[in-house]
C-alpha cells in the first residue's frame, strides 16, 4: 500500500509542476479556450493540462519500476501498464491537435478507435467473465475486441462530456480511480493473489495525476485540461478496468464480496464502474439529445441547459455545483464498491445517509440560502 501511495504522490507532484510549464506553452502557441455563449468562464483559459497529466502518469510508472515490491512484480504488470500509457499518449496527442486546430467529430472518433485498437492489439482487453454459479464465460476474439473498444470509446467521450465546470472532470475521475483502486486491491487480497497488479498501479497514478492537476483547474481555473486531458484520463480509467479482467480471468471475482457466490455485482463491476461513475454526464447526454431533438435542433447543437448549468441556475455557486457532482459520482463509485465488497446492513445505512445528504445539498440548500426580495 505504501508503494502505491508513493506512485500517487509522485504523479500528483509531477503533474502539478508540469502544469506550470504546460500553461506557458499553451499561451505561447495559442491553445486557449475562447469564451463562447455556452461556456461559464469569462476570459480565455489556456489548454494543454492533459500534457502535464501525461507527464505525471509517466513519472508514476517510472517510479514504480524502482520501488522494492512493485519492481519485482510479474512482466504482465508493467507490460500492460506501458500499453495503456502508450494508448493514453496517442489519444493525448489527438487531444492536443484538437485543442490547437479544433478537429471535426469524425476525425476525433477515428483517433479514439485507433487508440482503443492499440490496447486490443496488445492484449489489453476483455477475455472472459466469471459468472456466479456458471463458471467462466469465454468471449470470442471478435466479441472481446468489440466490447473492449466500446468500453474505451464510451468512457473517453463521457469524461470529455463531463468536462464542463472547473475541476469537475478531474475530480470525478480521481474519485473513480480511488474507488477502482480499492476494488482491485481488495479483489487481489480476497483471492490470495499478489497485490502488485496493473489496475491498482494505473489507478494510483491516475488518481495522483488528477489530484495534482486540480490546483490549476479548480474554480477559478487558471488552466483547462482540454481534450488532451479529458480523453487521456478516460482512456486510463477504462484501460485499468480491462487490465483487471485480464489478470483475474482465472479467479472468482465474486469472492471479493465477502464470499457471496451468488452476487453478480462484483463480476460486473470491472465493466460497469468506469461507466457508472459517469452516470450523471451520461444522463445529461441523453437529456440533451431528447431536449434538442424535441426542439427541432441537431442533437449536437450546443446550449446552456446541461445539468451543471441548471445547478448554477437554481442558486448553487460554481464551486458548490462541482462539489455536489463530486458527491453524486462518489455515491455511485464507492457505493458500487462497498455494496460488492462489504455487503451488510451497515453499508446500506451508510449509503442511505449519503443519498439523503446529497439530495439535501442538491435541492434544499439553494432554496434555504436564496435571498429574500426586499423593497428599497
Amino acid at each position: 500500500m505504501r508503494e502505491y501511495l508513493t506512485v500517487f504522490l509522485v504523479a500528483a507532484v509531477v503533474t502539478y509542476l508540469l502544469g506550470v510549464v504546460a500553461r506557458e506553452v499553451a499561451v505561447r502557441t495559442g491553445a486557449v479556450a475562447r469564451v463562447r455563449d455556452r461556456d461559464v468562464h469569462a476570459v480565455p483559459i489556456p489548454y494543454l493540462g492533459g500534457v502535464a497529466m501525461l507527464g505525471g502518469l509517466a513519472a508514476g510508472y517510472l517510479v514504480a519500476h524502482r520501488l522494492p515490491f512493485l519492481s519485482l512484480s510479474g512482466h504482465q504488470v508493467f507490460h500492460d501498464s506501458a500499453v495503456v500509457l502508450g494508448g493514453g499518449a496517442m489519444i493525448c496527442v489527438l487531444g492536443v491537435l484538437d485543442d490547437l486546430f479544433e478537429l471535426d467529430a469524425l476525425t476525433k472518433l477515428g483517433g479514439q478507435l485507433l487508440a482503443a485498437g492499440f490496447l486490443v492489439v496488445n492484449q489489453v482487453q476483455f477475455f472472459s467473465f466469471q459468472l456466479p454459479g456458471r463458471g467462466q464465460f469465454a468471449l470470442t476474439s471478435a466479441q472481446a475486441a468489440l466490447l473492449s473498444v466500446l468500453l474505451v470509446v464510451a468512457t473517453v467521450n463521457a469524461v470529455n462530456f463531463v468536462d464542463g465546470l472547473d475541476g469537475l472532470a478531474a475530480g470525478v475521475v480521481a474519485i473513480g480511480a480511488v474507488a477502482f483502486f480499492a476494488f482491485a486491491y481488495k479483489l487481489a487480497d480476497a483471492n490470495n493473489e499478489t497485490l502488485a497488479i496493473t489496475a491498482a498501479l494505473l489507478c494510483a497514478a491516475l488518481g495522483g495525476a488528477c489530484v495534482g492537476f486540480l490546483p490549476h483547474n479548480f474554480f477559478p481555473a487558471r488552466m483547462f485540461m482540454g481534450d488532451s486531458g479529458s480523453m487521456l484520463i478516460g482512456l486510463m480509467l477504462s484501460g485499468s478496468a480491462l487490465t483487471l479482467t485480464g489478470q483475474f480471468a482465472d479467479v472468482d471475482i465474486s469472492q471479493g464480496a465477502g464470499g457471496s457466490q451468488a452476487s453478480l455485482l462484483p463480476t460486473l463491476l470491472p465493466i460497469v464502474l468506469p461507466i457508472s461513475i459517469l452516470v450523471v454526464p451520461f444522463a445529461d447526454l441523453v437529456l440533451a439529445v431528447v431536449r434538442r431533438t424535441r426542439a427541432g435542433r441537431s442533437p449536437f447543437s450546443p446550449d446552456k441547459q446541461h445539468l451543471h448549468h441548471r445547478l448554477l441556475e437554481i442558486g448553487h455557486s460554481h464551486r458548490r455545483a462541482v462539489l455536489i457532482m463530486w458527491l453524486w459520482a462518489g455515491l455511485v463509485a464507492f457505493g458500487g464498491v462497498l455494496a460488492s465488497l462489504y455487503a451488510s446492513r451497515l453499508t446500506i445505512v451508510l449509503l442511505a445517509l449519503w443519498v439523503v445528504l446529497t439530495v439535501l445539498l442538491t435541492f434544499v440548500v439553494p432554496r434555504v440560502q436564496r435571498p429574500s426580495v426586499t423593497s428599497r
